[in-house]
């Protein structure tokens, strides 16, 4: 397979590109008949419920899971190819529950995101200590990079975790539920982070969070995702919570209440 040289891909190309996938796990279907591009610099919010799939287009997206149908590509290749290498920052929800007495700086977590079979054994790669330099700049960890991450708020965690991603120089930066467990002031941090990212570094971010209200407010655009995406489009043209529920398929409870005084109403009259 020819490698792609990602630094001169043309801007419209698609950093992902989705077609016609269904996924099944443990006999039950989860995702079907997903299509989706993501373009390089796009911040893109997947939210919906809880069960709606969003972990599983993820883990699907990572090559993780199998495809029942269809195809997943990233800057032209399949999950898992070699070319993609340090190019998918992948941020899962676990990723910043570190133990509190674990012997770890925030250095030498973020140093872990240039390690790879090719260099493990290069102590001193001056490329890959400015990457690290560099990489905890962005964060903005750099008065704690000697302290042990277990001794960290939530809010610094998750972007020690974030720099370890960017660490290895990755472009399209995939985030699983990061904005659980911070305080307000630690979120907007973080959101702020990220929104940088793709404006002043030209990284692509794919965050999946349950909070509708953080999302609206940092993504360019929205996929509401239940089993199949039911709404794909600018972070403005969001429907309200009415609308959504439509979409899911939602009626009001009481509707038949209302229609029976109304009723009722006319009967009196």
């Amino acid at each position: 397979m020819q490698a792609v040289n990602v630094g001169h891909l043309n801007h419209d190309t698609p950093i992902l590109e989705i077609e016609n996938i269904s996924v099944n796990r443990s006999g039950k279907l989860i995702l079907n008949n997903i299509n989706l591009k993501i373009s390089r610099g796009e911040f893109v919010g997947l939210v919906g419920p809880n069960g709606s799939g969003k972990s599983t287009l993820l883990l699907s997206i990572l090559g993780v899971l199998k495809l029942q149908t269809g195809s997943v590509r990233m800057f032209g290749h399949s999950p898992m190819s070699r070319e993609l290498h340090g190019k998918i920052g992948w941020v899962s929800q676990a990723a910043s529950n570190l133990p509190k007495d674990i012997k770890l700086t925030v250095r030498e977590l973020v140093k872990l995101g240039t390690v790879n079979s090719k260099n493990m054994f290069r102590f001193f790669d001056k490329t890959r200590q400015e990457r690290v330099d560099k990489a905890i700049k962005m964060v903005e960890l750099g008065d704690v990079e000697d302290i042990d991450v277990g001794r960290l708020s939530g809010g610094q965690r998750q972007r020690a975790v974030i720099a370890r991603a960017l660490a290895s120089d990755s472009e399209f930066i995939v985030l699983d539920e990061p904005l659980v467990g911070i305080d307000r002031d630690a979120r907007n941090s973080l959101l702020q982070l990220l929104d940088n990212l793709c404006h002043d570094e030209g990284k692509t971010i794919l965050m999946v969070s349950h909070d509708l209200t953080a999302i609206r407010q940092t993504a360019h655009r929205m996929i509401f995702l239940e089993e199949t995406i039911r709404f794909d489009g600018s972070t403005e043209d969001f429907p309200d919570l009415a609308s959504l529920a439509t979409l899911r398929g939602i009626g009001h409870v009481h509707a038949h209440m209302h229609a029976s005084h109304n009723e009722g109403v006319k009967e009196e009259e």
